[in-house]
């Protein structure tokens, strides 16, 4: 992983910070991408670049890519992270609300994905790696994040068509589904002892999973060491997609 190149979305801080830790603990060069512009000091207290980016919005990750690959140089591995829940009662949620998780969580992921392989391609970099965080929500649904857990299904078919696409290029695609993360998104699970029995009740290893653990999966499918993995998406969740039923 020496000298390669690895774009992270969702980078200021928890899963997607872990990510980009991991890679360049494995010798990558990285780059931070966040909405947040607190990611260009992460970055720096990394000896990294760190760049703005809304990710929900095609042009501006096009000029990202653009100023990435004239200040750092080309992609051969990208993380696409950067993702939201927007919650609302299913049947009050807006057309507006229901876009926007896809615009970020999907469009997004597709977008960056197209353009980051596109030059990998050109580049003749041809032992590239995507990594695309998808969810348990892939597979299972909590009605109040209709358009989260529908972006992340796309995300699981996105991977699979990427990785049959960009397979005659060598480029590898596969995605990493979390189940229980302790990260801000699961903040107010933590604070509330009955939301936090009910979700350790549906995860066999009975805690949270933590953020370098999902970041060492990525780190793992995006090296050599994966290199006959493509298409898959690895779920990371203490067991609980296997849990049949609980008591």
């Amino acid at each position: 992983m020496a000298e390669r190149i690895a774009l992270v979305t969702g980078a200021a801080q928890g899963i997607g910070l872990a990510c980009a830790e991991a890679l360049a603990e494995d010798g990558c060069t990285v780059v931070l991408v966040d909405i947040q512009p607190k990611v260009r000091d992460v970055a720096a207290g990394m000896g990294a670049a760190g760049y703005v980016c809304d990710m929900s919005d095609t042009a501006d990750i096009a000029s990202l890519f653009d100023r990435v690959e004239a200040e750092v140089g080309p992609v051969a591995v990208l993380v696409n992270n950067a993702a939201a829940a927007i919650a609302a009662d299913f049947l009050a949620m807006t057309e507006q609300q229901f876009r926007q998780s896809l615009d970020l969580n999907l469009v997004g992921v597709f977008a960056a994905t197209q353009r980051a392989a596109r030059t990998m391609v050109s580049q003749g970099i041809s032992d590239g790696a995507i990594v695309n965080m998808s969810s348990i929500n892939a597979q299972v649904a909590i009605p109040q994040i209709a358009g989260y857990c529908a972006s992340k299904g796309g995300v699981m078919q996105l991977t699979k068509v990427a990785a049959l696409a960009l397979a005659p290029h060598g480029i590898r695609v596969n995605a990493v589904g979390p189940g229980s993360i302790d990260t801000a998104m699961m903040a107010a699970v933590n604070a509330d002892p009955a939301a936090f029995d009910r979700a350790m009740s549906r995860t066999p290893l009975k805690r949270p999973g933590t953020a370098r653990e999902i970041g060492d999966v990525v780190a793992f499918l995006a090296s050599p060491k994966a290199g006959y993995v493509t298409g898959e998406t690895v779920y990371v969740d203490g067991g609980r997609l296997a849990l049949n039923y609980t008591v």
